[in-house]
């Protein structure tokens, strides 16, 4: 079962905010030293997953923002 690009950001960012909290904690130095090093190779993981995804999409540049919609180049001089 192949996880997705998603499911490794998820995952990235939970270890890494449990990791400042387990600092803010004063957890022993080994462990925050060795999980900072694995949540930086985690990092380094899940940026090569998310631009090696093969995610589709249909939108294009004239789609721009829906929440925004902007005007065509014909419409801005009527």
């Amino acid at each position: 079962m192949k996880t997705s690009a998603m499911a490794v950001v998820a995952f990235t960012s939970f270890m890494l905010i449990a990791l400042t909290i387990m600092a803010s904690m004063n957890l022993p130095f080994n462990w925050i030293f060795y999980l900072t090093v694995f949540g930086q190779g985690f990092v380094m993981y899940m940026v090569y997953r998310v631009l090696t995804d093969t995610y589709v999409t249909s939108k294009t540049f004239d789609d721009f923002y829906e929440d925004n919609p902007i005007a065509q180049e014909n419409e801005k001089f009527r």
